[in-house]
């Protein structure tokens, strides 16, 4: 046994072929190197509860409630306290999904396995299989750990499981099976080379429980957090020490402040922003792609790379028969009919569906009863059938070309040029079949050459295209060669530059990122490149998705931005991966991003007015305490004001909003710059009309509070139309009715509350109208600045890039 394949790395002593191992061996041997079991992490529950509750998020929570708990606020204590609730069982519900990958995982290990100890054959739990232990391997048996075969024939082993692919694949002495593939052909027996978590398996198990790397949304939801948090504090610490310092009433400098700090902090954001998430993620069901991360969304409207593997997502995944090449002396039908007769049509495998969906106008073969059939198998490379029509006895083979060409005996030029031919066709991305019959014990007449393909989706070509135009790139992953890779791509449009995925990983990390970003894609790729593959591109800063179908996929799926889980995956692919497909095809992906990039353009929305409205509100409250040192709303107008907010920025989530051309990501600077323009214009509006009321009017200074409410909430809410579109306020795409009914709803309840004095001094209705039509004339003025900052943002953008 070689020292590679043990799990420590130890070279350990050969195993006897006829004994095995010993029980007291393979007792030491459970001892140095664990159960073949897949290990998990296990947290106590007061670790996981407790989790919950702690970091920067539910710090922000804890405060907000903690302040209204002081303030005996028991309405806005018991509202903050089920946002924690909820954002913690978001927690919940990200860390039990690896939880649940790894359970999936675990249920495709083989429970037995018939081992080779103390010189007698006998079954064991396959959990207290070693390195070294002589395993048998039959027809049904799941492969129990890593084994290199070392004795039989042949082994045709369905791994599925692992690679999501249908075909069967062949083994040999000398290959290995992995633990999870399960025996569909042959006998053979194989030495432990890794259990446990050293197995191909555990590898993957171990690195779908790995940790969740927090996402740029993530990320963007704690800058956004920290920044209202610093303004919010910065500020309500400058009223309170200029209100002591001017001797105003102790407590209810206190209270003012403790209110102003709770409206401040942006309880609602996680929730808010998880809302609009929800909400999309019900529209992509709708569209067959299931969201099973909601913070995933915000990553696929970044994605910028996407790596499609080639089977089912940009072919069929239905292998076709292209035009059949009959041999000289055969015609169409004659081979097509040999061909048919030599399928396994009570269990065909997916080149039997294919002969026998070409061969289906062919009514000769209603002629034939079969008498005998012999399957395909790795050694023969061939099917054989003998069938009777009438009194004749007739025999068909098909399988590889060579073997078939040795069957009929065909030498000399016309096998060259056979040869060739097949060379050619392997060349264009088709695999091709021989057939033959031969009529008694006669000589077998070749009849001619089958090439079969798996055909590009109708849309693929089209998608790609598409993405193209939406900023992403689409590389093929495939484990096919390169030249059916290339074939595939020359129909779909990709480029020709596609790679054994090997040779491209491999040497100087600046080379090989520079090589990976340049290939239209991968050849002949293993389980492991997948995750190199998608960290190569991470590391160089792209946003990637990544669709996978089979286990070994699903280390890369959890690496990835946006891990997405075709139609057809596996449980475990399901369970790593963010976006799970429940249709084909690549256009549902595409779907799926620019579904994302509306999801996110109003996300940005949110978070944009949130600032605004936070810097306007608490700026402009500490220039007039400062500047003429009264408060210019009262505490219960401050509750009231963050109330009518919350109505319509809810109906954010449903809102219209056009589709980014180009990936989007998070871009604080640009958001914040956008937002503390609006916020200080509105603070510059609010002050001057509270100047002008205050200084030239002269009105009663509770007047003055009421008409300043209504300001503040008018133009707030006006501003939500500004941030909302990324183009001028008032063209397409027009706000979604419910928000727009919102917002005029809480406007028109705000205004009646100051009309008519409720918790407040009424101001009439001739007040009110000049409040609103103040507001109004402002609107277009804060719309033209918006616009400028933005333009001159990308400019500078521009010209930095």
């Amino acid at each position: 046994m070689d020292a590679q394949d043990q799990p420590t790395g130890e070279t350990l002593p050969p195993t006897d072929p006829q004994k095995g191992l010993s029980t007291a061996e393979a007792a030491a041997r459970l001892g140095r190197f664990g159960p073949n079991t897949l290990a998990e992490e296990h947290r106590s529950l007061f670790k996981r509860i407790f989790g919950y509750f702690w970091g920067p998020i539910p710090w922000l929570i804890e405060i907000a409630a903690i302040l209204s708990l002081i303030l005996s606020d028991w309405a806005d204590f018991g509202v903050i306290l089920a946002m924690l609730l909820v954002n913690a069982g978001v927690g919940f519900f990200e860390e039990n999904k690896a939880d649940s990958a790894i359970a999936l995982l675990k249920q495709k290990l083989a429970p037995a396995a018939r081992v080779l100890r103390d010189g007698r054959w006998q079954e064991i739990a396959a959990k207290d299989l070693v390195p070294g232990d002589l395993v048998r391997l039959e027809i049904g048996n799941i492969v129990p750990a890593d084994l290199r075969l070392t004795e039989g024939q042949y082994l045709s082993v369905d791994e599925a499981a692992l690679t999501g692919e249908s075909l069967p694949v062949d083994k040999a002495v000398g290959d290995t099976a992995y633990s999870g593939s399960v025996v569909r052909l042959g006998e053979m027996v194989g030495e432990v080379t890794a259990t446990g978590m050293s197995t191909y398996f555990g590898r993957t198990a171990a690195l779908v429980q790995g940790p969740e790397r927090p996402s740029h949304f993530q990320q963007a939801v704690m800058r956004i957090g920290n920044f209202l948090i610093v303004a919010a504090l910065v500020l309500v610490t400058i009223i309170l020490i200029v209100s002591i310092w001017r001797e105003n009433p102790l407590w209810q400098t206190v209270q003012f402040a403790l209110i102003l700090t709770v409206a401040a902090i942006p309880v609602a954001l996680p929730t808010v922003l998880s809302v609009t998430m929800a909400v999309g993620a019900e529209r992509l069901a709708r569209m067959k792609a299931i969201v099973s991360r909601l913070v995933s969304i915000e990553e696929m409207a970044g994605v910028d790379v996407l790596c499609s593997d080639k089977t089912g997502t940009l072919t069929l995944n239905q292998l076709t028969v292209e035009t059949p090449r009959p041999a000289a002396g055969a015609t169409r039908d004659d081979l097509l009919l040999a061909a048919v007769l030599a399928c396994n049509a009570n269990a065909p495998d997916a080149i039997d569906q294919a002969v026998l969906a070409a061969a289906d106008g062919i009514e000769a073969r209603r002629d034939y009863k079969l008498s005998t059939f012999t399957p395909f198998d790795p050694v023969s490379k061939r099917t054989l059938a003998e069938a009777r029509r009438g009194d004749e006895t007739w025999r068909f083979a098909k399988g590889a070309p060579q073997v078939i060409l040795d069957l009929a005996g065909l030498e000399g030029a016309a096998r060259t040029a056979l040869e060739a031919e097949v060379d050619a066709l392997a060349a264009q991305g088709f695999r091709a079949i021989g057939a033959a019959r031969a009529e008694g014990e006669g000589a077998w007449q070749f009849l001619g050459l089958i090439p079969i393909f798996d055909p590009p989706r109708p849309d693929a070509a089209e998608t790609i295209a598409k993405a193209g135009e939406m900023g992403v790139t689409v590389k093929m992953i495939t484990g096919d060669h390169e030249a059916i890779a290339r074939q595939i791509a020359g129909q779909l449009g990709l480029g020709q530059a596609m790679y054994p995925a090997g040779q491209l990983l491999e040497g100087d990390p600046a080379e090989v990122e520079a090589r990976v970003r340049a290939a239209d894609g991968f050849a002949r790729v293993l389980p492991e490149h997948k995750f190199r593959i998608v960290e190569v591109l991470q590391q160089g800063g792209s946003i990637v998705a990544m669709t996978g179908d089979g286990v070994n996929d699903a280390p890369a799926l959890k690496r990835a931005d946006a891990g997405i889980a075709v139609s057809g995956a596996t449980d475990a692919a399901r369970a790593a991966a963010d976006l799970v497909l429940t249709g084909t095809g690549l256009s549902i992906i595409t779907e799926a991003i620019a579904e994302a990039r509306r999801i996110f353009e109003r996300m940005t929305s949110y978070a944009t007015f949130r600032i605004a409205e936070t810097i306007r509100v608490l700026l402009f409250m500490a220039l007039a305490i400062l500047a003429y040192d009264v408060y210019p709303v009262t505490a219960i107008m401050i509750v009231l004001l963050a109330v009518l907010n919350d109505f319509p920025i809810m109906m954010i989530a449903f809102d219209n909003v056009a589709v980014s051309p180009k990936p989007v990501r998070w871009d604080m600077r640009r958001v914040i710059t956008i937002a503390s323009t609006l916020g200080v214009m509105g603070v510059a509006e609010t002050f001057l009309l509270f100047w002008y009321v205050d200084s030239v009017l002269h009105l009663p200074r509770e007047t003055i509070q009421t008409l300043i409410f209504l300001k503040l909430l008018v133009s707030g809410h006006m501003t939500l139309y500004v941030t909302r579109n990324q183009n001028w306020f008032w063209t397409r795409p027009w706000p979604d009715w419910k928000l727009f009914a919102t917002t005029e709803a809480t406007q028109v309840i705000g205004t009646l509350i100051a009309v008519y004095g409720v918790l407040v001094t009424p101001i009439g209705w001739t007040a009110a109208l000049l409040v609103w039509a103040y507001c109004l004339a402002w609107l277009p003025v804060e719309g033209a600045i918006a616009m400028a900052v933005r333009r001159l943002y990308a400019a500078r953008r521009s010209a930095a890039a």
